[in-house]
């Protein structure tokens, strides 16, 4: 395992990190009984895995619970983020939303706790002084953001600390290098990305755009008249998956399976302190973590970036991946 630091924590973070959305029901995850996720889990831990991110969204409150029983024995070795659901952010709220946070994981403090999307419903100084008031208390540890594009980043930045930036990143979601990531690099913010494979599309699992399913067709990748589409795009089907043949006739010439390539690209950037992955099954960690014995060249580097480009330049600067007009900023 490789690992990096987290500003204001001082356990290291490794940088494949364990994202437990995968662990419960969702529009993306058939889920998980209790015993298969705690596995599952535990299994990421003996890999060499420390960073674990869950939220009180997931499941309602399910995926703390989950990873909470997981961790028994183990805390010390862990750096486990969670996030607050997405109210208003109210002083009140964030302080609520934290208690309950910590009950369901059964832990004393949360290393890393963090918005998970800008609101905009009270002011914003409110919302991070109610954050700084948990660090202050010992109940967090660092405070960190998820999906705050350029301008949402400078204005916390300008209000309070922020340790991170949780953000959809991959080879087919560029969005980041517009604005969010040269912002996070210059004020010292890590990255985490969330949906490295970009919900299967870059693991191969998918021949073409008809035959992915309505709930993980959604994105701004796919044509507005998709089933449970709340975006009003046309898309970008075809350059998708011109994409994809190209990314895979790369990792063909490597000798390695796509979606470690697709990892080994994330984490090749200075910008990126860990990359979450989403599994189901404790072969899924295994074959995930595989990709940090990957090297990619600058040659490589750059034909992933060139076979990329079109989708790139189509989905815009927008870091929201699934609404229009976009959530952030």
């Amino acid at each position: 395992m490789q690992y990096a630091t987290i500003q204001g924590i001082d356990q290291r973070v490794s940088r494949i990190a364990f994202g437990c959305m995968s662990t419960v029901p969702s529009q993306m995850y058939a889920g998980l009984q209790v015993d298969e996720a705690v596995r599952t889990m535990q299994v990421a831990m003996d890999l060499g895995i420390t960073l674990f991110d869950t939220a009180r969204a997931y499941a309602d409150g399910e995926s703390e619970r989950q990873l909470g029983r997981a961790i028994k024995g183990r805390r010390d070795e862990l750096v486990i983020a969670s996030k607050p659901k997405a109210g208003d952010l109210s002083r009140d709220e964030i302080v609520s939303e934290c208690e309950q946070s910590l009950k369901s994981l059964d832990i004393d403090c949360i290393d890393l706790y963090q918005i998970h999307w800008p609101r905009r419903v009270v002011p914003l100084e409110e919302t991070a002084r109610a954050m700084e008031s948990l660090v202050t208390s010992g109940k967090v540890r660092a405070i960190g953001v998820c999906n705050f594009g350029p301008l949402d980043m400078q204005e916390w930045l300008d209000t309070a600390p922020c340790a991170t930036n949780q953000i959809a990143f991959s080879l087919l979601v560029r969005c980041p290098e517009f604005g969010t990531e040269p912002v996070c690099e210059e004020r010292g913010v890590g990255i985490l990305c969330y949906s490295p494979l970009a919900q299967g599309l870059l693991a191969g699992v998918y021949g073409s755009a008809d035959d992915v399913p309505s709930g993980k067709a959604r994105t701004r990748h796919f044509s507005k008249e998709r089933p449970e589409a709340r975006h009003t795009e046309s898309g970008c089907e075809a350059e998708t998956f011109t994409a994809i043949d190209r990314i895979r006739g790369v990792a063909e010439g490597l000798g390695v399976p796509m979606g470690d390539v697709a990892i080994a690209w994330l984490l090749a950037r200075p910008s990126v302190t860990s990359v979450l992955i989403g599994a189901s099954r404790p072969d899924q960690v295994e074959r995930n973590v595989r990709a940090l014995s990957v090297e990619l060249s600058e040659g490589d580097i750059a034909e992933l970036n060139v076979a990329t480009e079109d989708v790139k330049s189509r989905l815009g600067e927008s870091i929201d991946m699934w609404a229009t007009p976009p959530r952030t900023r």
